[in-house]
């Protein structure tokens, strides 16, 4: 094992960051912002660094993810789909959380900028939403030993973040385009349900108690299902009531790829198998996500003719 930093392969790097799950760092910020755009407000220099603070405490969460489950024995090199940097590629576990440290360390000074251009509020919910990443698998009784984890990244990934984006560009707080995030939460802790699929022979060997293993894998299946289709019903629910814009019916596209991921779920047992399934769920959280923001988008734009 490394005991000190040492040149590290890129494609290390890239696995440590696990790309796949930052599609719920981006999109948040992308549709707080375009409802804020929506409303009249933005500024490009907030809308970059709630990005950058956004992306760098989304990377440390899934780093002490990694630190953790190493410690606690779940991850081997057999082990399917997580970043490996520690079991695999011989990057030193305590480099992993102090690098985990470091991220959250310069998230913290952005969000201190943004606290001044905004309110001090936002530093009180930033560092609920930094807690809730380091227990997600850190402390005595992680969340991710629980059946609460979807819940958990869904409503501080989805509502929180993309409200306290709306926030710090209008100082304002919209019901509206609340009720709105909670289709983007559904979506995103989607792709932690997909996570705890997959990994639900290993979890449930360990101790874990995920909605996953409480369900098992049929049922889970179908409960991911029925995440994707709420996520498209309460849009389609609130163009009708009238309380966002019409154009937020175009998320509707992204339905042949949330069938895609449920049917490519179905009939898996090997972890192995389930890998194009899970991929499939982040990249419809990024497709439903970029149309969302884009609905707000065009909104603006013909508001403006």
């Amino acid at each position: 094992m490394q005991t000190e930093l040492q040149p590290v392969n890129s494609n290390v790097w890239w696995r440590l960051m696990r790309p796949h799950t930052l599609t719920a760092s981006f999109v948040p910020v992308f549709t707080g912002t375009a409802m804020a755009l929506v409303d009249g407000k933005m500024q490009l220099i907030l809308f970059v660094l709630m990005m950058i603070a956004s992306l760098l405490i989304q990377a440390a969460t899934n780093m002490f993810n990694e630190y953790y489950d190493y410690v606690r024995g779940l991850d081997n090199k057999d082990s399917v789909g997580i970043g490996g940097t520690i079991v695999r590629d011989g990057v030193a576990p305590k480099f992993v959380r102090n690098l985990a440290f470091i991220f959250y360390l310069i998230a913290t000074l952005i969000g201190v900028y943004i606290c001044i251009a905004s309110s001090w509020w936002i530093a009180v919910i930033g560092l609920v939403c930094m807690a809730v990443g380091y227990f997600y698998t850190a402390g005595p009784f992680p969340i991710a030993y629980t059946p609460l984890g979807e819940l958990f990244s869904g409503f501080f990934m989805g509502p929180v973040i993309i409200m306290i984006t709306y926030y710090i560009q209008t100082s304002s707080f919209n019901w509206n385009h609340f009720f709105v995030s909670i289709s983007v939460g559904f979506l995103i802790g989607a792709i932690n349900m997909a996570n705890n699929i997959r990994d639900r022979e290993g979890d449930k060997e360990h101790g874990r108690r995920t909605i996953a293993i409480l369900l098992g894998p049929t049922r889970a299946v179908h409960f991911l299902g029925a995440m994707f289709a709420i996520a498209f019903i309460w849009i389609l629910i609130l163009v009708l009531l009238g309380q966002t814009t019409v154009w937020a019916l175009l998320v509707w596209l992204s339905v042949p790829q949330a069938m895609k991921a449920y049917k490519q779920f179905q009939g898996k047992t090997v972890a192995f198998e389930m890998m194009p399934a899970m991929k499939a769920t982040g990249k419809l959280n990024t497709i439903f996500g970029i149309i969302l923001t884009l609905s707000f988008v065009l909104e603006y734009v013909i508001n403006q003719l």
